[in-house]
């Protein structure tokens, strides 16, 4: 089986997942799950579920998920 883990676009290390947020989406206003990923070098990004073609953000309030 293929690992489909992303890599970390700060340091290109390995992605781990971390799960997944629910959020209110600001352009549709709907509530909508975030894929949670973290590296080794704790880099924290995220994207939303439903939307696996976008690009990983970094996501703002890291010290949350530690």
């Amino acid at each position: 089986m293929a690992d489909d883990a992303p890599s970390c676009p700060e340091c290109r290390q390995p992605l781990k997942s971390g799960g997944l947020v629910l959020v209110k989406r600001d352009d549709d206003g709907r509530r909508a799950c975030r894929s949670l990923w973290r590296c080794a070098d704790l880099h924290t990004w995220w994207r939303w579920a439903d939307r696996p073609e976008e690009p990983l953000e970094v996501c703002p309030v890291p010290q949350v998920f530690r």
